[in-house]
Formats: structure tokens, sequence, C-alpha cells
């Protein structure tokens, strides 16, 4: 059975980001579990991170730093991180897109970041349950441990758990 190149990869296509965006404020964004999710650098501290998403067609948010301390500006309304989350969000992805997974009704066609919050802020979203923060931290923090990987093009074993194409002989 003849298999195109690219099923017999054991690389992923990646899909190019929308702009190039610079990670120092949101080093991880994803549109994941039916919420835009990410981390966001704490504008004061160093050391501190924030883990803000908002989740799909209600926009019920939630904002809270890496060791589950409420973020202090997410009073009823979005906050500072939240904002950057979007704006990074609508870099890496696409606004079209961003809109489209978070079931927004946008007046124009083409809408940018602040069109997006507007639209959702203007429902008056409530707070969301906090408790995927933790698997959004722990998924940021699985990406960084990537980073300190020798480059190779030898196979992770962790990664070697996609089923075979086809039988060896």
């Amino acid at each position: 059975m003849f298999l195109p190149a690219w099923k017999e990869s054991s690389t992923a296509r990646v899909i190019p980001p929308a702009c190039p965006r610079k990670l120092a404020k949101v080093p991880f964004v994803e549109l994941a579990d039916g919420r835009l999710q990410g981390v966001v650098s704490s504008g004061s501290d160093i050391g501190r991170v924030y883990v803000s998403s908002v989740r799909a067609g209600d926009f019920a948010f939630a904002c809270s730093t890496n060791n589950n301390r409420p973020c202090g500006g997410a009073h009823g309304h979005f906050c500072k991180h939240i904002d950057a989350l979007i704006g990074e969000a609508v870099l890496q992805y696409g606004a079209e897109r961003v809109a489209r997974y978070l079931r927004i009704d946008t007046d124009s066609a083409t809408p940018d970041s602040s069109e997006i919050t507007r639209t959702m802020t203007a429902t008056r979203p409530g707070k969301a349950d906090a408790s995927a923060a933790a698997g959004v931290f722990s998924r940021f923090l699985h990406h960084l441990a990537y980073l300190e990987l020798a480059p190779t093009t030898a196979p992770l074993p962790e990664m070697q758990w996609f089923p075979p194409t086809r039988a060896v002989a």
C-alpha cells in the first residue's frame, strides 16, 4: 500500500503563526478545552506568572497566579492579563480564528483584538471556575522542558505513542 510521504513522517505539520509575536509577555497561548487560555508574565515580579482563560460562548473568565492566588485586577471585568492573552492569541492564530473559536459574533468581517475584547465584555461575562489553571500551567511547563533538550533529529520516546501506519517487516 502506497502512503503519501507526510503520512510516513514522524513530524507533524505546523501551522505558522498569523503574525510574529514576542514571547516575553505571553509565553504560552492556546485554543483548547473550549477556552482561550495561556500564561501571562507579571509586569511587576519576574518570578510570577498568571494563568488566564476565557471560556467560549459565555466568555466566563479566570485569572490567577502560578500559585493559585486570584488576580487582583479581575473583578467583574477582564484584567490586563486577559487583554494581553487575547492580543497574543490574535497574533498567533489570527482574529477570525479566535473569534470563531470563542463563538463571537462581530460586526466586521475582519475583527481585531480590541473588537473581540469589546464584544465579549459587552455581554458582562462572569467569573469562571479556575480549576483549569493547573492543567494549563502544567502544559506550559511541559513545553518549556523541550527547550532544554539538545537539538536532534532522533525520535523522542515520549512522542512515540502514535500508532504505526504500516507493519514493520
